[in-house]
């Protein structure tokens, strides 16, 4: 695995290595399962960089963390998605969590559709439009815009609208959208409301997730919001996002 394809964070801190031949005292407790490696993934146009203030937040809860870089331009979704089976075949963690924004979410579904991934515990998808993206029809009609779009957009753009829901996974997966409209879908004629500025609402309603949550941020401000960031703790800890009580 090149530095191409991954960019590691740094561990949590606080762990430690017991010492060599050391062993356990009668009657003493059982040392505590190691913490879930969480990896985080970026969506289109941007650096591994971008999932930091995550990472960091995650981090402090005490997750270990790993930030995942691959080229979204240049390779297909079907290359970037063996690239990060590989990362993910290479963490010696026992129990792993993967973060995905936007085509990162995407990146992931097309993983786990691959292939078996038995220690992927939980998944969250940020402003992922896992049923299609009225923009990037838009844009890739646009003379041009293909090539800028990149391949792995492409690539998914010939498959039907709902061919990332209708991928087999037995992991948990939770959604989070925003609906703050800020951002290119102003410059995109007829953008569906509501929408995080990029994606639709409705886009990133994936049929099989354990849970659903809609929050007032555009689509990167998901990458930036603590809100945000306790959901996905929230999510990764129980398999459930904090829902407001109903009135």
């Amino acid at each position: 695995m090149s530095n191409e394809d991954t960019t590691r964070a740094l561990d949590a801190e606080g762990s430690s290595d017991a010492g060599a031949g050391s062993c356990p005292r009668p009657g003493a407790q059982p040392p505590p399962r190691p913490p879930a490696t969480v990896i985080l993934v970026h969506g289109l146009w941007t650096p591994s960089v971008v999932c930091s203030l995550h990472a960091h937040w995650l981090a402090q809860r005490g997750y270990r963390t790993l930030r995942f870089g691959y080229p979204s331009v240049r390779r297909t979704l079907a290359e970037n998605a063996e690239s990060l089976r590989r990362c993910v075949a290479a963490t010696g963690a026992s129990d792993i969590h993967l973060v995905g924004h936007s085509l990162g979410g995407l990146l992931i579904l097309e993983m786990l559709g691959q292939a078996e991934a038995p220690r992927v515990q939980r998944v969250v998808l940020l402003g992922t439009p896992c049923l299609g993206s009225h923009c990037a029809q838009r844009l890739a009609a646009v003379k041009g815009m293909p090539a800028l779009l990149g391949r792995s957009i492409m690539q998914w753009l010939a498959r039907p609208s709902d061919a990332a829901a209708r991928r087999p996974t037995t992991v948990a997966v939770g959604v989070i959208a925003g609906t703050r409209s800020v951002g290119l879908g102003r410059i995109v004629p007829e953008l569906p409301q509501p929408n995080d500025g990029v994606v639709t609402l409705a886009e990133t309603r994936l049929p099989n997730a354990s849970d659903f949550l809609a929050l007032p941020l555009a689509h990167s401000q998901l990458l930036a919001s603590r809100s945000c960031a306790l959901q996905i703790a929230s999510f990764l800890d129980s398999g459930r996002f904090q829902h407001a009580p109903a009135p």
